[in-house]
């Protein structure tokens, strides 16, 4: 067994959630974003848990992201008022619920990348006494969402300008990890030419925790968007991004059976470490055991590979897998276990599930 603890008052698998790690990460980054003159606008997707997002925002973030609006919803209900909703928003009930939520905090703004949505923001923002603010989003490269170059987000910038209730305010994008020289070219030459024409463009949003610290490199971006920074994961620790000992969040499982040399099993499966792979072989690091694989999962089971002679394992132990991807492993579970100083506190993970 290694001198990892084993929480015996917690039933696994669960995740656990290293308090000490997570003031750390957000520290360190909110410093960089400080230092550079970036604004920090973390992606609360990652955490989902409101009391986090505070702390991002007491530590200088300049607002919190959302990706749907039933996430923006628990958090305005927790106070947060200051949010970025990244996702297109079609029809008439999304729509009379983002207004409904607009009307109650202090800044909301949305994203749209084609005149679908920009006409059915403008018909439900029309009455109102204050725009609501839009980014026109980009694909820089990422390819997901977003108009394809500069002269449609010009062309779409001018169709909000021309439409009642709503205000044109900036670009944002998600581009693929290592693109901040295609964001560059794409934000300036769009800036330039929204120029020209007599539009501002305050708002230059980026994001993407791969290339968190590279993001001062790109001088066009006024903010930045990240979320798993706050607790990092395996495939950040692949890309260097980050090291073991910056990762928070790990499932804590069981070794429920070593049918034969060479393999055991535990109990984390998909449902808890999901099935996400990242590019990466094995479905997450097994702590204290960098040579055994978490080889393949089923719903209720994981599967470990190992090499060695000696049976590492033994039935009723413990053991902590660090996530592929952790922003996923957080929308499997209802709670997570916070801990600092061998105390344990356990909360809802609020906006897990929020499809909406």
């Amino acid at each position: 067994m290694t001198g990892m603890p084993q929480y015996p008052e917690l039933d696994t698998p669960c995740a656990v959630v290293n308090l000490d790690i997570v003031d750390r990460n957000i520290e360190s980054y909110q410093a960089y974003c400080d230092k550079h003159g970036i604004g920090l606008r973390p992606h609360i997707k990652t955490h989902k848990i409101p009391a986090f997002a505070a702390q991002q925002m007491k530590a200088g973030a300049i607002g919190i992201t959302c990706q749907k609006i039933g996430e923006a919803e628990v958090m305005a209900d927790a106070g947060l008022d200051d949010i970025l909703l990244t996702y297109n928003v079609l029809g008439e009930r999304k729509l009379a619920r983002l207004r409904a939520l607009f009307d109650r905090i202090k800044s909301l703004r949305v994203v749209a990348d084609n005149a679908v949505v920009v006409e059915g923001l403008s018909k439900a923002f029309a009455d109102s006494a204050n725009p609501l603010e839009i980014l026109i989003e980009c694909d820089t490269g990422g390819g997901r969402c977003g108009v394809q170059n500069p002269a449609e987000a010009v062309e779409l910038a001018k169709k909000i300008k021309s439409l009642p209730g709503i205000r044109f305010v900036g670009l944002m994008t998600y581009p693929a990890t290592g693109g901040g020289a295609k964001v560059e070219v794409f934000f300036t030459t769009a800036m330039k030419e929204l120029d020209a024409i007599g539009i501002e463009c305050p708002v230059r949003s980026s994001g993407g925790t791969p290339d968190m610290w590279l993001a001062h490199e790109v001088p066009s971006v006024t903010e930045h968007r990240i979320g798993t920074y706050i607790y990092n994961d395996r495939s950040l620790m692949a890309r260097g991004v980050c090291k073991e000992g910056d990762c928070a969040l790990r499932v804590l499982s069981e070794i429920v059976s070593l049918p034969t040399p060479g393999r055991a099993i535990i109990d984390a499966g998909s449902k808890v470490l999901t099935s996400d792979l990242l590019g990466l072989e094995g479905y997450g690091y097994v702590v204290g055991y960098p040579d055994v694989a978490v080889k393949s999962l089923s719903e209720e089971h994981g599967i470990l590979h190992f090499d060695t002679v000696t049976q590492p394992f033994e039935i009723g132990q413990r053991i902590e897998i660090i996530p592929n991807h952790v922003c996923v492993v957080s929308n499997m579970l209802d709670q997570v276990h916070l801990v600092r100083d061998g105390d344990i506190e356990t909360v809802d993970v609020a906006a897990r599930g929020c499809v909406l």
